[in-house]
């Protein structure tokens, strides 16, 4: 995990999940670095519900996300790190991977504070289902419909672990998969505060998941600086 100050960004934040975690006490038991979505409400496709408590657990340095079936639901979960509110513009990497699960995907995720979308835009990276390519994708500051967005593919599956980096400045988001930059957007730059929500839920295609659809999406770390120019 990388740890200190870099040219033009203040690290404000680090996990590289040192705290054991069993699933059923994600994220009460590390409350203070950690949110979650949670209650049962709908993921984005409607398909799943948000349930971290069933799906979230942390061992051996690794935060896993279980996916699979369970008394008929398919539980999902959005996990949210403790930064201050309000921030905008800002470096976030991650270390992950994730098995090939059918109906499932990521999309971690810039939301806006101000809920207004999509005139506040979003910027998502990594995004895809579990059993396709990673993507990224910039939807713009005043837009008018999810399609207004700048998108970039890759041919990188999800099934080995690699390290996403968004670096968001003024006038300016690049998006970084192992080192290279996969795009860079500088016109219509989100430009209002965000969040990191690392979302991980049900496909938008397709059907739902089924029993046999099962799997995990593990972190190893993340960490997150505020840009100072």
């Amino acid at each position: 995990m990388p740890v200190g100050d870099l040219p033009g960004w203040r690290q404000i934040f680090t996990d590289g999940f040192t705290t054991d975690v069993p699933r059923g006490k994600f994220p009460t038991a590390v409350a203070s670095r950690w949110s979650a979505y949670g209650g049962g409400a709908s993921d984005t496709s409607g398909k799943g519900r948000y349930h971290p408590e069933t799906v979230v657990s942390i061992a051996n340095g690794v935060l896993t996300e279980r996916l699979r079936a369970q008394a008929g639901q398919h539980p999902v979960a959005a996990i949210l790190p403790s930064i201050p509110k309000g921030m905008v513009y800002g470096r976030y990497a991650i270390r992950f991977r994730a098995d090939a699960v059918e109906h499932y995907k990521v999309a971690w995720l810039l939301w806006p504070d101000s809920e207004a979308w999509p005139r506040d835009g979003e910027i998502d990276f990594p995004e895809g289902d579990l059993t396709g390519n990673i993507e990224a994708h910039m939807h713009r500051q005043n837009g008018r419909s999810g399609d207004d967005q700048d998108t970039f593919h890759t041919e990188t599956r999800f099934r080995s672990w690699h390290t996403a980096v968004i670096e968001w400045r003024p006038n300016s988001v690049r998006f970084i998969l192992d080192g290279a930059v996969v795009g860079e957007v500088t016109s219509r730059v989100p430009a209002t505060p965000m969040h990191w929500v690392i979302q991980t839920e049900t496909s938008l295609g397709g059907g739902a998941p089924t029993t046999a659809d099962t799997g995990n999406v593990q972190i190893d770390w993340v960490a997150v600086w505020k840009y100072v120019g």
